[in-house]
């Protein structure tokens, strides 16, 4: 048998809830995803609750609270001791995404599901990997192998390959196909048959045909200038460090077109320490926000025309007038969204703009309704000073509270001096023999009990001493020929260290968190948190435009065609979604797929038999290689044999080999073969389906990259047009881009 897989949801599955889940292979548990909503509701963490004690190692896959929003929780409450493994952009936006979520919840009330210690302590000891590094898991989890990949859909973003004994398990949720500004496609389609493949589904029944790129963002761009034109303002409702990058750049780009003067915000508690981060992370950007910096040093994050904001006050000081404001969250449940929605919703003149779908059950997703409602109930919160009676009551109880706890100080400290009282040892100096009676110890008379009276708290002299001395410990330390042996580490300040410190003191260099958020971490004013509710008309424009960085379904389908893995597994979708795409697959994917509750534990173990063997020195010397991309391949006929130890090997084979068919090697991505002839001076253009070469010719791809029964389909590609010089040139470079064995 293959390598051992299980699979088990804890939850996101036939449903748009966090996502979690559990997956066992040869018995190394891993939590892959730790995720919770807005609504911080408890209730939907117990599955993880019952299993968090045995998970061995966590893999994040994406920096929003969907993906990662539950791990301090669960390492707080739950036991989670596991090693946490993430991209550099994951680590660093989801702490700064914690963060933004606690300070949001802690404004406007009592908020104790978890702490800011809570968040780095949760953070202070995730590995940071880089995308396509294979990492050796080592102890229980000796011979696998993880590598984090490209995603596409948030900065960091993360398909997790898991490697065993030769056999892929491939965990990829929320990819998108398309190149944006910020990000570069997803790499899923570079994985070929897999022993197992985890998806989603969320996205499923959304088979819209997808805008181009540079028409959506103008379509976006127009429909704020034109409520701005009018005299009204725009809210987007934004996450805090994910696909709110992506918009940033929209609408810097066309107000440097367009000399725009309207003034765009983002606030959130951690704008300007988002905003620094993320400019130092161009490596993980698209190729051409890379190239950019290459060749002009040009950082696409410094932003011209976007001022950061991390509090409201500074908003409300603005000069009244249009502006936009891309503020957190994209639920509208808590943060100063939720606060301007409420400011602005009566004013028929503004917008409120959704980029993404709001979260089930959220006051976003009700206004995405169809048709929006007219009126909606809101909770306002706010935190106020303790006056009068309360203020007294409060300072009374906090009274009480130091007088117990100095209570239980005293107490330990009367402990510890009783613990403390020296042994009688002849040997030592400070110890009278009473055999031999000294006149001068009469002699102490009162000024030895004075100073006695005097001796700092803590210390207690032997009864025996001649005279008040503090205890003295010998120095031990150990020494070498060049001098006293120091342990190094005692002197190296750790990156965790450097990290806290970097996030307590601000992460900006103009020291905005320092001000505004670490305000209000550091502010002892006794206050308590008012609410009332309130119903707020609906007047102001709902528009919902789809900026979400997933691929649609029509994507999602044909990816899964090409990647054809040997067993698939769905989850995170809605029943309806989940159960359209696992009929899909199971006609033109593969025959086993899967779609479990939660809780429920599926075994995907691959029916192959995987063996080890070695290759002959005889037969590899006769073995011609061919370069593939980063590979050499080559045909090998050889016969199973045996080593003297036992082990089986490759030797050649004793009789003339076999002829073969012919064996064309290779993927053509009609996307980079348009990309190659126009290279050549050829000119090439997608139309109908087909790729346009020159005048006459035309190349079309046809078949199925796999057909049910899991074996491989045939894909052809065919190229129709007249016998002419255009026509075996094509041919030429279209038979370049594969290998014949």
């Amino acid at each position: 048998m293959g390598t051992s897989v299980q699979v088990t949801p804890l939850g996101g599955v036939y449903n748009e809830n966090p996502l979690s889940y559990l997956v066992s292979i040869d018995g190394f548990n891993f939590l892959i995803d730790c995720g919770w909503n807005d609504l911080f509701d408890p209730s939907l963490l117990q599955s993880l609750s019952r299993v968090a004690s045995t998970v061995d190692a966590v893999l994040l896959s994406h920096p929003d609270t969907l993906h990662l929003g539950a791990l301090p929780y669960a390492m707080k409450q739950f036991g989670l001791s596991a090693p946490v493994y993430s991209t550099e952009p994951v680590y660093r936006l989801g702490l700064l995404t914690m963060y933004d979520q606690y300070l949001s919840r802690k404004q406007v009330s009592e908020f104790d599901l978890f702490t800011l210690d809570d968040i780095d302590s949760a953070f202070q000891n995730v590995t940071r990997l880089t995308y396509s590094q294979n990492y050796h898991l080592s102890g229980k989890g000796e011979g696998i192998v993880i590598a984090p990949h490209v995603a596409g859909h948030l900065l960091g973003g993360t398909v997790w390959k898991i490697t065993k004994d030769g056999e892929d398990v491939i965990y990829a949720v929320d990819f998108n196909r398309r190149k944006e500004k910020h990000l570069n496609g997803t790499v899923l389609e570079s994985f070929v048959r897999p022993a197992v493949l985890i998806t989603d589904a969320y996205n499923a029944l959304n088979n819209q045909p997808p805008k181009q790129q540079r028409q959506r963002d103008i379509d976006f761009v127009d429909t704020i200038s034109k409520t701005l034109e009018a005299g009204g303002n725009v809210l987007l409702p934004v996450d805090t460090a994910g696909r709110v990058l992506e918009l940033l750049l929209v609408l810097e780009e066309h107000w440097s077109l367009k000399s725009l003067n309207f003034p765009i915000f983002f606030l959130t508690y951690v704008a300007s320490s988002t905003i620094d981060y993320v400019k130092s992370f161009l490596e993980w950007m698209s190729d051409a926000i890379a190239k950019s910096f290459e060749t002009s040093r040009d950082n696409a994050f410094l932003l011209k025309h976007v001022t950061l904001l991390i509090s409201k006050n500074e908003l409300d000081k603005v000069p009244d007038g249009p502006k936009v404001v891309l503020a957190s969250m994209a639920s509208l449940e808590a943060g100063f969204s939720h606060d301007i929605f409420v400011q602005w919703a009566a004013d028929v003149k503004n917008l409120v703009l959704f980029t993404e779908r709001g979260q089930f059950g959220t006051l976003a997703r009700m206004l995405q309704a169809d048709p929006p409602p007219k009126a909606v109930k809101v909770t306002i919160s706010r935190r106020v000073p303790l006056v009068g009676e309360e203020l007294i009551a409060y300072e009374e109880e906090q009274s009480r509270l130091k007088k117990e706890e100095a209570l239980k100080a005293s107490l330990i400290k009367e402990e510890s001096k009783a613990s403390h009282v020296p042994d009688i040892n002849s040997s030592d100096p400070m110890v009278i023999d009473t055999n031999n009676k000294h006149p001068s110890l009469d002699g102490l008379g009162q000024h030895g009990s004075g100073f006695r009276d005097i001796l700092i708290d803590g210390f207690v002299p032997s009864s025996t001493s001649v005279a008040p001395m503090f205890p003295f410990y010998e120095n031990t330390s150990e020494w070498d020929d060049f001098g006293e042996v120091i342990n190094p580490d005692d002197y190296v300040i750790k990156d965790e260290d450097m990290d806290q410190a970097v996030m307590r003191i601000g992460g900006d260099m103009d020291g905005k968190l320092d001000e505004g958020s670490a305000s209000l971490i550091l502010d002892t004013t006794p206050s308590k948190v008012v609410s009332n509710e309130l119903t707020v008309q609906v007047k102001s424009s709902l528009i919902y435009m789809d900026y979400e960085g997933r691929s649609d379904g029509r994507s999602v389908k044909s990816i899964l065609a090409h990647v054809a893995p040997l067993k698939l597994v769905l989850v995170h979708g809605s029943a309806e979604a989940t159960e359209h795409l696992k009929q899909h697959c199971l006609k033109h994917v593969c025959p086993h797929v899967y779609a479990p509750q939660i809780e429920e534990t599926i075994d995907v173990t691959s029916d192959l038999c995987a063996y080890k063997v070695q290759l002959s020195e005889k037969l590899m010397s006769n073995v011609l290689f061919k370069k593939l991309g980063d590979y050499e391949i080559a045909w090998v006929d050889a016969e199973v044999g045996k080593t003297e130890n036992d082990m089986l090997s490759l030797l050649p084979i004793s009789t003339p080999a076999p002829p073969h068919k012919s064996v064309v090697v290779g993927d053509l991505k009609m996307a980079d073969f348009k990309q190659f002839l126009a290279s050549k001076g050829v000119k090439v253009e997608f139309a109908g389906g087909a790729l346009r070469c020159g005048e006459y010719v035309t190349l079309r791809k046809v078949g199925f990259a796999s057909q049910k029964g899991g074996g491989s389909g045939t894909q052809q590609i065919i190229i129709e047009g007249p016998l002419c010089e255009d026509y075996y040139k094509i041919r030429d470079y279209l038979y370049s881009q594969f290998y014949l064995l």
